[in-house]
């Protein structure tokens, strides 16, 4: 498949104490308006920040590739950099954050709404989410291997999404699930686009009796993994201290609109009956809300992709 080439422009070098053995960079496109801010993040025991990746060897590696990469990046990069000291026998892992060249947001509302399929009420923005699996698959991920690392031994794959962008991860799983070892679904914002991905999953996936689905793994493929999250607090908000009981009752309308603990089962239960998964799993987090899930479905699933 032809691909849009890209250009990736390394930001100038942090001071050795400020985010160590952590490289930004920015990833445009002559052909088109998209930049994305792209952060690498991994492990101490590869070397000092000084030491250039192309010079890293004898090293292997599983790779977790993070959307809303300036919000998250940094979590899952400090998750697995606290995690090792605990657990030497944590595998080496690279954090791919892929985010966008932003200031004074930690989300780029419309870009993102056109890379994850997921619309804005009242602005129309074109399809972009199958562009956006591709620059991952085809122009990313050679790039982090064959460039930035190419002495490294790369193996697994995971990729992480949260709200509209759990919708793209679970796109991505229906339509390439060979694409990655895991899929991390946190709050899946899966009554967009009229549930038309989660109603594709069963024809995609099929159902294990009477629809076959169009996805087919060979005797020998490996079939993905699924990890999915969701705060209880998202379909049963409590009222907080400050709000009016107009205001909370509001606010309890917007948020059961859109479900995401009910839609999580939902995608669960349609996944698990495919027969087609290697594992799938479900965790609902009490007490937290949509926001604050975001992390710890991140960080759970991310130990999640680590231990198999």
């Amino acid at each position: 498949m032809a691909t849009i080439p890209w250009t990736f422009t390394p930001f100038p070098p942090l001071p050795p104490a400020f985010l160590p053995n952590t490289r930004f960079y920015n990833a445009t496109s002559p052909f088109s308006n998209i930049t994305y801010q792209i952060s690498l993040s991994y492990p101490f025991q590869w070397g000092p920040s000084s030491l250039l990746t192309t010079e890293i060897t004898n090293k292997t590696a599983l790779t977790i590739y993070v959307t809303d990469g300036n919000a998250l990046a940094a979590t899952a990069a400090d998750h697995l950099k606290r995690r090792k000291p605990v657990d030497p026998s944590q595998p080496d892992a690279l954090v791919v954050g892929i985010g966008y060249a932003l200031t004074d947001n930690v989300y780029a509302l419309t870009q993102r709404a056109i890379d994850f399929g997921a619309p804005i009420p009242g602005e129309p923005v074109p399809w972009g989410a199958d562009a956006f699996i591709d620059f991952i698959d085809l122009s990313l991920r050679p790039w982090v291997q064959c460039t930035v690392f190419p002495s490294v031994n790369f193996t697994r794959d995971a990729i992480y999404g949260h709200s509209s962008g759990g919708l793209f991860v679970t796109y991505a799983l229906i339509t390439r699930p060979d694409l990655f070892d895991t899929f991390i679904v946190a709050s899946p914002s899966l009554t967009l686009m009229n549930g038309t991905v989660l109603g594709n999953v069963t024809m995609q996936l099929g159902d294990g009796m009477e629809i076959p689905g169009e996805v087919e793994f060979g005797q020998n493929e490996t079939r993905p993994a699924v990890f999915v999250g969701y705060g209880e607090l998202e379909d049963y908000p409590l009222r907080k201290r400050t709000q009016t009981e107009a205001q909370f009752q509001q606010r309890r309308a917007l948020l059961q609109r859109f479900g995401p603990g009910k839609w999580s089962h939902e995608l669960y239960d349609r996944l698990v009956g495919s027969g087609k998964m290697r594992d799938v799993i479900l965790k609902e987090y009490a007490g937290q809300d949509h926001a604050g899930v975001a992390g710890s479905a991140l960080l759970d699933g991310t130990a999640y992709f680590l231990d198999w």
